[in-house]
């Protein structure tokens, strides 16, 4: 991670900062855009001046003087006054729409890839709905934060500065009179937009977290109706929308606050031009032409003076996104690849080692792991048993580096898992969990989700060895078939097999297996067994069972208690020792034979 004033803190950083910021991250790669729209707010800006000009004219020329030739030359720079006018809005009206769409697009790439690197340890300490409401909040309040600022700056600012110039060529003195009472607007105005930046970063947190409750509900929904918490979760989900319609109505007064600020200066201003203007007027020291000129200009002027008394409201919401994102985007991951990172050795033969491994998850002060010492021999199949909770899936996590250790080291053939290139570490190792993840995609692409680009023939080979090819056949479009958000429209061993059928076509040298055959019934369990027995040989297997006897024929048993190993070896040596596995083993046998028993018996 950076650490400059510029990345560090975020949610510390002064606007100017948030701002340079901005502009170095997303604006400059844009710049000619940028300019093109800002000529076209100097046509628009130029074209609003001229055209408060011409009642000077019209007044003077045409209803004083009564000049029928005038009459036609006003009414033909009308027209073209307002066609350039118009095309000049257009122009940087899509251009500011091109430049701020395209900033969402890449601030939600950047942001994508930047989570999706991140650690395992991240995703469980940060709610999913807090990171969606990142994508589809903070960075759209980002841009129009940057639209509005651009355009302010640009457009407003340069009508601003043609209709006052042209109220101080009409009458400089009237101009001043006119104009000493708005710098008096400008410290509530910045006072405001500094609570509005405190109220849209709270909107902002309590949207998040009304994500990741909509997404947990929805998710959770047969929990929910199986325990009839509907009422519950609508008062939750209630009180949590009232919380943010609080905020957004505290936002609008806030930033409605500036209005009667603007109308009553506003106001005092257009008094002071009709009884000075009109007084000179009537005593003939200035034109009526001149006069309402000015006083268009006057009158045009308070719409752009108005929109940029509120952008600094607009500015502060955008940096509270903005806050949010680079908060985000500075968070680096756990687990970080070395400079001088090497791959696993080619071809990799699977010997892997754990050495006085220790090993505690984020915010907890428990131990996952304590003094862990592991061999698991290439080509062999090495089981771990034990009570839940007793940390044989964190052993199972830790090698690919999904966390990293506290203390100790992990080895592949030789190497530090901290020393290899995580892309050739990925590569080597398969895993098919008890928490099945398959996306809202065909079954074919669910499979090939294990090798990109892999033929027709590998999948449906796959699919065969991990007992899937009939079942799938059997659906309605095949392999077409779209198995819903999560695999929702396949039983749970269905889902279960497409994994086992990815981590097959992957044919990765190390299998990790939590659980395999978990949600397999009886007849599917069996032909996964054989078919995983077959893909086993001559590949380095780590298996979590919770049925004893699917690894009775392991070649090396750990049995892990208290997030320890207190015995290992193979399943007949354990069984005479006497110690935590016969114990294990025997409860798991009587167990099953009273649930044989119960079945004879029905």
């Amino acid at each position: 991670m950076q650490n400059n004033d510029e990345t560090t803190s975020p949610a510390h950083l002064s606007t100017s900062v948030l701002v340079r910021r901005l502009f170095r991250d997303n604006l400059r790669h844009y710049i000619k855009y940028l300019v093109m729209a800002v000529a076209c707010m100097a046509v628009f800006a130029g074209t609003t001046a001229f055209s408060a000009y011409l009642m000077e004219p019209i007044v003077n020329d045409v209803f004083g003087a009564k000049d029928e030739d005038m009459l036609w030359w006003v009414a033909i720079a009308v027209t073209l006054t307002f066609l350039f006018k118009g095309l000049a809005n257009y122009g940087q009206s899509v251009l500011m729409a091109f430049v701020g769409l395209r900033i969402i697009a890449d601030n939600q790439n950047r942001l994508y890839r930047h989570l999706i690197g991140m650690d395992l340890g991240f995703f469980h300490s940060m709610q999913t709905g807090r990171l969606v409401s990142r994508f589809l909040v903070d960075i759209n309040q980002m841009r129009v934060a940057v639209s509005n600022v651009v355009t302010g700056v640009g457009k407003d600012t340069l009508s601003l500065i043609g209709l006052v110039g042209l109220m101080f060529y009409q009458d400089w003195q009237l101009a001043l009179i006119t104009f000493f009472v708005f710098p008096i607007a400008v410290i509530p105005v910045v006072r405001l937009g500094r609570r509005m930046r405190k109220v849209t970063a709270n909107t902002q947190e309590e949207t998040g977290l009304f994500t990741a409750i909509l997404d947990q509900s929805f998710a959770g929904i047969r929990v929910v109706k199986a325990y009839r918490m509907e009422d519950y979760e609508s008062d939750r989900v209630g009180n949590l929308v009232e919380r943010i319609f609080k905020l957004t109505i505290k936002s609008a007064k806030t930033r409605a606050l500036s209005s009667p600020i603007m109308e009553t200066l506003g106001g005092c201003a257009v008094a002071i031009v009709v009884v000075y203007g009109g007084y000179r007027v009537i005593h003939e020291n200035l034109d009526a032409g001149s006069f309402f000129s000015f006083i268009t200009a006057l009158i045009m002027a308070y719409e752009p003076m108005k929109r940029l008394a509120n952008l600094n409201a607009s500015l502060q919401e955008g940096l509270a996104g903005a806050q949010r994102l680079f908060e985000l985007l500075d968070t680096a991951s756990a687990i970080q690849e070395r400079p001088n990172a090497v791959p696993l050795p080619d071809p990799v033969k699977g010997n892997v080692r754990l050495e006085n491994v220790g090993f505690s998850y984020r915010g907890s002060e428990q131990p996952a792991l304590r003094d862990v010492d592991m061999d698991i021999p290439a080509g062999k199949t090495v089981a771990l048993v034990g009570p839940s909770g007793a940390g044989k899936s964190t052993i199972l996590n830790l090698i690919p580096r999904f966390h990293d250790i506290d203390s100790g080291c992990i080895t592949i053939d030789g190497l530090d898992v901290r020393d290899a290139k995580l892309e050739s570490l990925y590569g080597a190792i398969s895993l098919v969990s008890q928490e099945v993840t398959l996306f809202d995609d065909t079954v074919r692409a669910n499979i090939a989700y294990g090798k990109p680009g892999a033929s027709e023939a590998e999948i449906e080979d796959a699919a065969e060895h991990a007992a899937a090819l009939d079942f799938i056949r059997e659906l309605p479009q095949g392999f077409d078939t779209m198995v819903g958000e999560r695999g929702v429209k396949l039983s749970g061993g269905q889902r279960q097999r497409l994994a086992i059928a990815r981590a097959v076509l992957k044919n990765a040298p190390i299998l990790l297996l939590d659980e395999a055959t978990s949600s397999l019934d009886t007849e599917s369990e069996r032909k996964v067994q054989s078919a995983l027995d077959n893909l086993m040989k001559g590949r380095t297997t780590l298996v979590i069972a919770h049925r004893l006897s699917t690894i009775v024929d392991a070649d090396l048993i750990y049995v892990i208690q208290d997030s320890r190993i207190v015995e290992h070896g193979p399943h007949d040596a354990l069984i005479a020792k006497g110690g935590a596995y016969e114990k294990l083993y025997a409860m798991q046998f009587a167990a099953e034979a009273q649930q044989r028993a119960h079945a004879s018996a029905d």
